[in-house]
């Protein structure tokens, strides 16, 4: 297997991937579309394993639930791939996406997974004519469903055989057996525009639902056979050892599978209730109360050659004082990777301090330049 490193992956936007990941400031990073999302604790400990060999052993799982490895170099990033192509299925081409608890979620309205696999089948060779970001969400409208997530294509059931299609900025009501048909050509639209063009960039306008009910994925999920465990990686950040750790737990509790889930968790399926208290004594999130739960932070000057913070230590440090209700967005630098959308309060690295944002993004005109000592203050002060 060769390793493609095009000008794109230099760019912030751009889609890393397995066989083409993207150069940071602690290397490579290397993006893995795990098929399903779903991996057993041995897969996990093996994955975690190769990042220390191959890479710097910092494990990552993306707001979309992807898995991502860091620190991989251009000697050790095809036999990187090698190894994990050896070990699990990865996906390639078109990005469609369905719920963790797709078919085993007795909430949801249908199951979105047959939908799923025919626009899969479908798209193969229209895939090579899509720019890598443009996705495709199939969702049974469930409990813990994508509805937060963007989508170029969001298919959602919203009846036996309903579904609402919402195209970039357009919505409709369309029964199931429209819906391939629907999807294939809007993607075909897409694809005529140039590799660079995502659904906004057609016509029309409408004013799409957002729903507004917690799916959070930490907790507790019934599912139609057993039951689901949710925890997640604090900033969506783990290393070797401590996912060694978790796996080693997992198995011990007769747990067979983890699925990859947004919010930068996973989900144990058929874990006994005291999985959490020993997830959470590894330091991974099983609350989701947790204020970590609210804050975002990229991994800063300890990764990036743009940031100028620790962003991830920083937020740590944070996050026992972080009042209630309120989010908190950790940046290293004004790009705002981690979250692109306003946040309650904002701490932008720069290069004499810590720029602070008031409800709006890192990229915004800093209110005040913050020392490290005011941090804590600042946070803790009324907002306004």
């Amino acid at each position: 297997m060769s390793i493609v490193l095009p000008i794109a992956a230099y760019r912030r936007g751009a889609c890393p991937s397995l066989d083409a990941p993207m150069q940071t400031g602690d290397g490579l990073l290397s993006r893995l579309r795990i098929a399903g999302g779903r991996m057993s604790p041995a897969q996990l400990s093996a994955i975690a394993a190769l990042a220390a060999e191959h890479g710097n052993g910092l494990v990552e799982i993306t707001a979309r639930g992807n898995l991502q490895v860091r620190g991989l170099t251009p000697a050790s990033a095809a036999p990187f791939a090698r190894a994990v192509e050896a070990l699990i299925a990865i996906e390639r081409g078109l990005v469609v996406e369905t719920p963790p608890l797709a078919g085993d979620d007795p909430t949801e309205i249908a199951d979105p997974r047959p939908l799923a696999a025919s626009i899969r089948a479908a798209s193969v060779l229209l895939a090579a004519r899509l720019g890598p970001k443009v996705t495709v969400v199939v969702d049974g409208n469930g409990r813990l469903n994508r509805s937060q997530l963007k989508a170029d294509i969001r298919l959602t059931a919203i009846g036996s055989d309903q579904w609402a299609c919402a195209v970039g900025t357009r919505s409709d009501v369309i029964l199931r057996n429209e819906a391939l048909m629907v999807t294939l050509r809007a993607l075909r639209e897409i694809a005529d525009i140039g590799l660079g063009a995502r659904a906004t960039d057609l016509p029309g306008r409408a004013v799409l639902p957002r729903r507004t009910k917690n799916i959070s994925p930490i907790g507790a999920f019934a599912l139609r056979r057993g039951n689901a465990i949710g925890i997640a990686l604090p900033f969506g950040s783990s290393d070797q050892a401590t996912l060694a750790a978790l796996a080693d737990v997992a198995m011990s509790h007769g747990i067979t599978e983890f699925r990859l889930a947004p919010h930068h968790a996973l989900l144990a399926i058929g874990a006994p209730a005291d999985f959490a208290s020993d997830a959470a004594a590894l330091g991974f999130i099983t609350d989701a109360a947790d204020p970590r739960c609210r804050i975002s932070a990229c991994i800063g000057n300890q990764g990036c050659a743009s940031g100028y913070i620790p962003a991830r230590i920083i937020a740590a440090r944070l996050a026992p004082v972080l009042p209630p209700g309120q989010t908190l967005h950790v940046s290293g630098c004004a790009k705002g990777c981690a979250h692109p959308r306003r946040a309650n309060v904002t701490l932008v690295g720069q290069v004499d301090g810590y720029g602070l944002v008031i409800d709006g993004l890192a990229g915004d005109t800093p209110q005040a330049l913050l020392g490290a000592d005011q941090l804590e203050a600042a946070l803790t002060a009324p907002l306004g």
